[in-house]
């Protein structure tokens, strides 16, 4: 059995549709280098978990997502049914990959994702997809509490920045504290050429 697992996370298409409120800069190119990343995974026989972001049309299972400033949206992302919801067409979704809907920020949150892992003997978790500082940290975060190792594969991770900070900072900023205790930070190229003694950065 693998002792690793890949986990796509919201690779969906709110953030790859240039029309979205919630467009990430360049994803087809961050799509491209999650693909790089799955190929890679199926290479070496890891296990797949590919994740998405969706919540029932009438907010039932909201919870706090939408309301952190104590103020409950009126309306919200990510409702059943919709065209953003739905994974991106370029992604290269493995055919064996196991697929999991969540609700909150973590993909272990209101999921069977740890005991999917735990059942095909997983210790280490290889992180990639959308949002970076969001659903991708947090999951980082929950797997390291969780006893799991975790690799984050940086570049292979989108978001749509803020007002005050790039794609590129939060990649960097993500990146840092992840590095501080919690995560092996990669990018995908590099990732892609470990023990293969290509060259890769």
């Amino acid at each position: 059995m693998p002792g690793r697992a890949l986990l796509v996370i919201d690779a969906q298409r709110i953030y790859t549709s240039p029309d979205s409120e919630m467009y990430c800069k360049q994803a087809a190119a961050t799509i491209a280098k999650i693909n790089a990343v799955i190929a890679d995974s199926n290479k070496r026989g890891d296990f797949a978990v590919v994740v998405r972001h969706e919540h029932r049309s009438d907010g039932s299972d909201l919870g706090r997502m939408f309301d952190y400033l104590g103020e409950e949206e009126s309306d919200f992302n990510f409702k059943q049914g919709s065209d953003e919801v739905l994974l991106d067409a370029d992604l290269r979704v493995p055919s064996k990959a196991t697929q999991l809907t969540k609700t909150r920020y973590s993909a272990f949150v209101g999921t069977s994702l740890d005991s999917v892992l735990r059942s095909n003997a997983i210790t280490s978790l290889t992180i990639c997809g959308f949002m970076t500082n969001f659903c991708c940290e947090a999951t980082a975060r929950h797997g390291h509490d969780l006893d799991y190792f975790v690799d984050f594969i940086a570049d292979a991770t989108g978001t749509p920045g803020t007002e005050k900070q790039t794609q590129k900072q939060l990649r960097e900023r993500t990146s840092d504290t992840l590095a501080a205790g919690y995560a092996r930070i990669w990018t995908a190229k590099r990732w892609c050429a470990r023990r293969s003694g290509k060259p890769g950065k």
